[in-house]
């Protein structure tokens, strides 16, 4: 039985972060062409359908004909990929789960992109848990006062798997909620 785990995530590394690495490029808006990934990554089309349908964050999408493929969200700035997304206001309220170790420069510096587009932020609690509790350490769990920073002009933007995305956030709109 294959590892479609693993395969989910080479294949974020490949449409997110680093196309070269089997050998393709991405479009300006991130698309790769389905049949150059899945001779780059040898595996069939049945097993990408599986990972795009059953990846439980729906970080991909296929195009309507499924010639193209592209992750929704998440790439490193350094692709210069333009996903098309569309301004939105947020609820607000939303969360950010990081790591005890980070909380000092976030308290100093606030949310930073660092080499990705955008920002992640979450609508529940839940999916900053989740999110937090994947890497190593403490967990800690921040609310974004993002009723403030909409007044304040910041952008927020929606991706199609409902991940919020900015491209900041100062520490005066966060507060942690739990440790």
């Amino acid at each position: 039985m294959k590892d479609y785990t693993e395969l989910s995530k080479f294949l974020a590394l490949v449409l997110r972060h680093k196309p070269e690495t089997i050998g393709i490029s991405l479009d300006k808006h991130g698309w790769a062409n389905t049949i150059d990934v899945l001779n780059g990554m040898k595996i069939s089309m049945q097993d990408l359908e599986y990972v795009v349908e059953n990846n439980n964050k729906k970080r991909y999408a296929f195009n309507e004909d499924k010639t193209k493929i592209r992750a929704v969200q998440g790439h490193s700035h350094s692709l210069n990929i333009n996903l098309n997304l569309r301004e939105k206001i947020p609820p607000t309220i939303l969360y950010h789960g990081t790591k005890e170790y980070f909380l000092k420069s976030i308290l100093k510096q606030g949310l930073k992109r660092m080499k990705r587009d955008h920002v992640h932020l979450s609508d529940n609690l839940e999916t900053a848990r989740d999110v937090a509790n994947r890497r190593k350490g403490k967990s800690v769990i921040l609310q974004i006062d993002t009723r403030e920073m909409v007044k304040n002009r910041q952008k927020f933007y929606l991706s199609e798997n409902n991940v919020w995305l900015t491209e900041h956030v100062s520490p005066r709109y966060l507060t942690i909620i739990e440790r």
